[in-house]
């Protein structure tokens, strides 16, 4: 698994020079033809990976109940995100991550519900398939948040 944590820490840091290299306005700008913005994508993968590891797992997330419903699967942005919330999901990719592999190389994750993920039919039955697919879905929002930052920049 260290080589799917190498992955996730690289995104993630993608992610956060994304948050430094824009502006507050550019992060909750929301182009024509998409139906979120930059800010939406990098919280939506912080509260999916927190989903699909601890509470498939059978444990809780250490995110609130707020910002889970704000950016699960399904939702989408309702109004501008203040700087305070974007430093809180800056800090929240590294945080978040950090506890995610000291609870699994702790075994941590002892049991595992069954998911099948609607984007690609795959069913995850276990942590480590949860974990490649997690890498999996931050590359397609990593995909989407680039298409955004062309969108907005041109």
């Amino acid at each position: 698994m260290d080589f799917t944590f190498q992955v996730l820490q690289n995104t993630r840091s993608i992610f956060k020079k994304i948050i430094e290299n824009n502006t507050l306005e550019d992060l909750n700008k929301i182009p024509n033809g998409f139906n979120n913005n930059i800010i939406w994508n990098i919280g939506h993968i912080v509260v999916s990976e927190q989903l699909l590891a601890y509470r498939l797992s059978g444990l809780e997330s250490s995110l609130s109940d707020e910002m889970i419903d704000k950016y699960r699967k399904d939702s989408k942005p309702n109004g501008a995100v203040s700087q305070e919330e974007v430093n809180e999901i800056k800090e929240l990719l590294s945080t978040s991550l950090e506890k995610t592999k000291e609870d699994y190389y702790n075994d941590v994750f002892q049991n595992y519900n069954a998911y099948t993920v609607s984007t690609t039919g795959n069913t995850l039955s276990n942590i480590d398939e949860a974990l490649q697919f997690i890498a999996i879905h931050e590359g397609l929002h990593y995909g989407y948040v680039l298409a955004l930052l062309k969108a907005i920049k041109g």
